[in-house]
């Protein structure tokens, strides 16, 4: 039987994880991405439209699709614009009035697919770092409306100030609707090329370290976010509990400017995010 190195480094690193932890932990849900085409639908469904934030793109799940053992998700700028089919020149929601799309792009997600309370989570991926690109992995509660459904943002990358960052955010509920309490770290995109001038054109490794007494973000096995899960308390609007005891779902996304992601250089198209695998571990 043939052994595919994707699965040799697999096995090692789960090895790694049971000999470097005093319980063991075991894989509970993975997509290596392997082949070509398009993702299992049994683990991943996809947004639809202008979703959140005033992003510039319109997601579509012809965006993310698997190439060579990869998820692609890609980026484009059109050359014809296209009409939103949500347009309404009456309606006051952002995404209504909004008359043509620009860019396309893909949100993957593994809402009512999978969902997991704790554990360790990984993502290898290389991400885009051109002007206007807001790369993203990060979970949603299944419960109760955001923020008091809890959201950990794992990766986020874009420019604060017109400086590039790399973010691993904690958010939840407060008395007043749709208003966030964060724990944000904030760490500038320089810091990664000094230590390696090519940090861009390679792949590395967020990872979610949860349980119920904390929150704990890494890149490369770098500590970039560490909260307590008993300072994560919603208000009143949150039934005054942590979502972060309840169960989280997988986002993967390339978003384009909007409110954070800031200027678009249009010269970068296709913008691609790659991700090699997603992987959750749970302590038996």
């Amino acid at each position: 039987m043939k052994v595919k190195m994707k699965d040799l480094l697999l096995f090692a690193s789960l090895a790694c994880h049971l000999s470097t932890n005093a319980q063991e932990y075991q894989l509970v849900w993975s997509d290596e991405f392997d082949g070509n085409g398009v993702l299992d639908e049994n683990k991943w469904t996809y947004e639809e439209g202008f979703v959140r934030n005033h992003e510039d793109q319109w997601y579509q799940k012809e965006n993310a699709y698997r190439q060579n053992g990869m998820l692609v998700i890609e980026c484009d700028k059109l050359d014809t614009l296209r009409l939103n089919p949500w347009y309404d020149e009456n309606s006051d929601a952002w995404n209504k009035r909004r008359k043509h799309i620009r860019y396309t792009s893909a949100c993957v997600t593994t809402k009512d697919r999978f969902s997991f309370t704790y554990g360790r989570m990984e993502v290898k991926a290389r991400i885009p770092v051109a002007y206007g690109a807001w790369p993203a992995i990060w979970t949603l509660g299944n419960q109760r409306e955001w923020p008091s459904c809890g959201e950990i943002d794992v990766m986020e990358y874009y420019r604060i100030d017109n400086v590039s960052h790399v973010l691993a955010n904690v958010a939840w509920g407060n008395d007043k609707r749709w208003n966030a309490v964060w724990n944000s770290v904030k760490t500038p995109y320089q810091h990664f090329l000094d230590k390696d001038s090519f940090w861009h054109s390679s792949f590395h490794v967020w990872r979610l370290d949860w349980d119920k007494d904390a929150i704990r973000i890494y890149l490369d096995d770098d500590l970039l976010n560490e909260t307590p899960v008993k300072s994560t308390v919603n208000g009143s609007i949150g039934d005054n509990v942590s979502p972060f005891n309840f169960p989280q779902y997988i986002l993967l996304n390339l978003a384009l400017g909007g409110d954070n992601g800031g200027r678009i250089d249009d010269k970068a198209f296709p913008m691609r995010y790659e991700i090699d695998y997603v992987r959750v571990w749970q302590r038996k």
